[in-house]
């Protein structure tokens, strides 16, 4: 079994599934479309009331929704769709065949349409769609002015046998399954020129697909050209039966509940179209399919922030993946014995930017009362902070062990119209530089000195990196040092893997500043505390995470 990830599933390639799809991928959604190729209305020739397309076949109306979700990037599959199970991150959809294959998405849009189940009567079914009609919008017009006959079977019909005769005044309705009709309605019909006939249908007859007669169980004959008829619709939803989603009976049918922009029951299901509205037409399908995406979308929005938010907040489990503000030097979380620079530039090896672009927030607040001189950032990843520093009219200098991430942050500087002199990044790693290698990179006699979130699943000297950047601090100047204190309320650790976080008090330990340390002489220290900063977990709610927050100034 092979796995694939997908922003959105969209099940079903008819009306509805391809204007979601087509959403989807306008909104630069990773889509998957897949389709058992058997559409509702698969057995009619034409498509009406569908501007600028009428007359279309099905199959024209399908091949140009295809063309146009596949130039958004949107891809297809043609299978039939055996169960959708729920994963920690979202939805497995799992294809029927001896090869089945797994889908995991984010995001499901239920597209499949119904099943036209029609009365038991001979000469119905072979016709349908051709001269056995159901819908007065979609055929009426080309059965104006002709014999229509309204073949009941519950009281559905009651609305097909009132609605034809606006196409026809030749309109005969077979009312034996409509029950006793009232006198009311009998004169209403008879006012309009309508023939009841109470005489159960036995048969249709007719050469190929035209029908030419109605056949009573009394051996009437009626003729006909047209015969219209309510079915049964069965949505196609049974792979969701697991899930338990709201259901409603309604007058055509069972069929699953779902808000006016498509959301089901659960949060990652949507559906649209004759799957949970039997009577829509192309149209109506085709704009709750727009509608069902745009929610989807929305929502896999949400979530992306959500993540964002959780990702800068959260220090990575160990030996899992590095979290932070992008920092590439630090503590260790869990030992993991990698090469730091192979690792870290694997960190920032991908496509895009790894982090928001923005300042630590604990970093800023500290920050903001101090004024402008020379700064240096440790392990400054892709430029956040130093940036940040550099449009307020610091002279701000990064330091970073990744070369990727140092020519993203030079290239951000440029793009904001920094000047090298106001803001410039450069490949180091201060585990290894003496006095002489830092004063020939320019990087001491700081009036600031940061390090936000300098934190790694690598081991590194981190007390080591970090006394030696406090020699870098000019007298009068600042050193801040902004940590994970804790895991997110959310994040679990197996016992034994939790990771070491550093304390204020810690901090101060390893870089002698602690009361006795054999630097505590040389710096006052302003604040040492664990300060609350409010996140939001991976479901979007609000939470809080501590960080633990240290700022002194060196006095000698």
């Amino acid at each position: 079994m092979t796995q694939q990830t997908w922003d959105a599933i969209v099940i079903g390639g008819g009306a509805a599934g391809l204007s979601a799809a087509q959403t989807l991928g306008r909104s630069l959604r990773k889509t998957l479309v897949i389709d058992a190729g058997d559409p509702r209305n698969r057995f009619t020739a034409h498509v009406h009331n569908v501007l600028g397309l009428d007359g279309k076949t099905p199959e024209e109306l399908g091949e140009i929704g295809r063309a146009e979700a596949a130039r958004y990037g949107v891809e297809f599959r043609s299978g039939l769709v055996q169960t959708v199970t729920e994963t920690p991150d979202g939805l497995r959809v799992t294809l029927e065949g001896e090869a089945s294959e797994a889908l995991d998405t984010r995001a499901l849009i239920v597209a499949t349409g119904l099943t036209d189940v029609l009365p038991d009567i001979p000469g119905l079914a072979e016709r349908w769609g051709q001269s056995v009609l159901h819908c007065p919008y979609c055929h009426g017009w080309e059965a104006r002015g002709g014999r229509i006959g309204i073949v009941t079977t519950s009281p559905m019909g009651m609305h097909q046998a009132k609605l034809l005769r606006q196409w026809s005044d030749d309109v005969t309705v077979f009312s034996a399954g409509l029950g006793e009709i009232d006198a009311e309605t009998a004169r209403g019909f008879a006012a309009r020129g309508v023939t009841l006939v109470t005489d159960p249908v036995v048969r249709i007859e007719g050469e190929g697909t035209q029908v030419s007669a109605v056949v009573t169980g009394r051996g009437g004959a009626y003729p006909v050209d047209a015969v219209f008829v309510t079915s049964a619709m069965q949505p196609r939803d049974e792979f969701l039966a697991d899930f338990g989603l709201e259901r409603n009976d309604l007058p055509w049918g069972n069929f699953l509940v779902v808000d006016a922009m498509g959301q089901t029951s659960d949060p990652r299901i949507w559906a649209a179209g004759n799957v949970v509205h039997g009577p829509a037409v192309v149209p109506v399908a085709m704009g709750a399919g727009v509608m069902a995406a745009a929610a989807a979308n929305f929502a896999l929005v949400e979530e992306d922030y959500a993540r964002a938010v959780a990702e800068e907040a959260a220090p990575a489990p160990a030996p899992a993946q590095a979290q932070g503000h992008g920092h590439g030097q630090g503590h260790r979380h869990g030992e993991i014995e990698q090469d730091p620079v192979a690792f870290w530039e694997n960190h920032y090896g991908g496509a895009g930017p790894v982090w928001s672009g923005k300042v630590n927030a604990t970093l800023a607040a500290v920050v903001a009362e101090l004024a402008p001189g020379r700064s240096l950032d440790l392990g400054s990843g892709e430029g956040g902070d130093a940036l940040w520093l550099a449009q307020r009219g610091w002279q701000a200098t990064g330091v970073d062990i990744s070369a990727t991430a140092v020519a993203r942050a030079n290239e951000a500087a440029a793009a904001a119209g920094l000047s090298e002199n106001r803001a410039r990044f450069v490949v180091a790693d201060l585990a290894t530089l003496g006095d002489r290698e830092l004063a020939e990179l320019g990087l001491t006699g700081m009036d600031l000195v940061s390090a936000s979130f300098f934190q790694s699943p690598v081991e590194l000297p981190r007390a080591t990196i970090l006394r030696a950047a406090a020699r870098l601090v000019a007298p009068g100047g600042h050193l801040v040092l902004v940590s994970h204190a804790a895991a997110p309320s959310w994040v679990t650790f197996e016992p034994g893997a939790e990771p070491v976080f550093p304390s204020p008090e810690s901090e101060l330990r390893d870089l002698g500043i602690a009361p006795g340390g054999e630097h505590a002489q040389e710096w006052e220290t302003l604040r040492a505390e664990v300060v609350q900063r409010e996140i939001l977990d991976p479901e979007g709610r609000p939470a809080t995470i501590g960080d633990s927050l240290v700022v002194l100034r060196r006095i000698a």
